[in-house]
């Protein structure tokens, strides 16, 4: 799909950068947004291209040819969603554990991304249809999902500038005394591009952690992000070494402890994915600028989980 936008630029934007007058004047859309569409020739002043940096003199006549996202490699499907939220600007979903973000290498469809154009096909025209950020796939809990353009543009600055916030519960392995903060940065894997780790050249990475409950082996806590690297949780829990329950990628073969309970071992065993869930999630309602919390409850499989080590894992 393609729209053609014509403006003339105000003598009030003279002396600036095109790309900051552009945005001035169409606030919709994010700078990034606009610097692409200039680059890709898809933008002229008097019928001319231009570069981002050009300085505007005034009474030009400004020619935007927006193409509109389209996923068309990403098809809707009729997958149920548990919409914890919804208006005409957002949408939260408390996403299950196995279910992908969006479609990439290995999972071309049956993924949320699919699931959110069935459930709205005007999400076809944004960015991942219209996804803020991500969970990992063994990762459950709430994400939030816009409906527009500006929506999109508002809810991934309040992420720039850590107004979103976000809890999770974990339970980890080993026993944790108290809570705390780690403060490393997370980058690449050297070795391994598909993991992350612990780097000097990463970028900042902040959690929070606090107990919730203790076992002999096993802790429970809340866990609250300031940044929002991938897989940052699993990271950090790892490098302190407390790895989440089940993470085989950075927790390493679930581990066994002498003595053990054999019903707790067949749980820890059969555990299929890392125990993490996003269960609390803050926001400013990027139209009506009101501060919105919601909350999901522990899915099944990590109140059982729980459960057994009440009983078999005791201090």
């Amino acid at each position: 799909m393609q729209k053609t936008i014509n403006i003339i630029i105000p003598d009030r934007l003279i002396g600036e950068r095109v790309d900051v007058a552009i945005s001035q004047m169409l606030p919709d859309y994010s700078r990034s947004k606009i610097c692409s569409w200039i680059k890709s020739k898809n933008a002229f002043i008097d019928n001319k291209s231009f570069n981002p940096k050009d300085k505007i003199i005034g009474g030009e006549i400004l020619t935007l040819q927006i193409k509109t996202n389209n996923n068309n490699v990403w098809k809707a499907q009729n997958i149920k969603l548990d919409l914890v939220f919804e208006d005409k600007d957002i949408i939260i979903i408390n996403k299950p554990a196995g279910l992908v973000t969006h479609p990439g290498a290995g999972n071309y469809d049956s993924t949320l991304a699919n699931a959110l154009l069935y459930f709205d096909p005007n999400l076809i025209n944004l960015d991942r249809a219209g996804i803020v950020h991500r969970l990992d796939k063994d990762t459950s809990g709430l994400m939030v999902v816009a409906r527009s353009e500006l929506a999109q543009k508002k809810l991934i600055e309040q992420l720039k500038n850590h107004q979103i916030s976000r809890q999770y519960s974990a339970i980890v392995n080993g026993y944790i005394i108290s809570g705390g903060k780690i403060d490393k940065p997370i980058g690449r894997h050297h070795a391994n591009r598909i993991k992350q780790a612990v780097c000097g050249n990463g970028k900042r990475a902040v959690t929070n952690y606090r107990v919730v409950e203790r076992f002999a082996n096993y802790t429970h806590l809340k866990v609250m992000l300031e940044t929002g690297r991938t897989h940052q949780i699993r990271v950090h829990m790892s490098y302190i070494g407390h790895s989440v329950i089940a993470d085989n990628i950075y927790g390493g073969r679930t581990r066994f402890h002498k003595k053990m309970n054999i019903i707790l071992k067949d749980t820890l065993s059969n555990f299929s994915r890392q125990a993490l869930h996003s269960e609390k999630l803050s926001l400013i309602h990027p139209l009506s600028g009101k501060k919105m919390t919601w909350k999901a409850s522990l899915p099944k499989d990590l109140k059982d989980l729980l459960q057994t080590l009440r009983k078999f894992d005791k201090i």
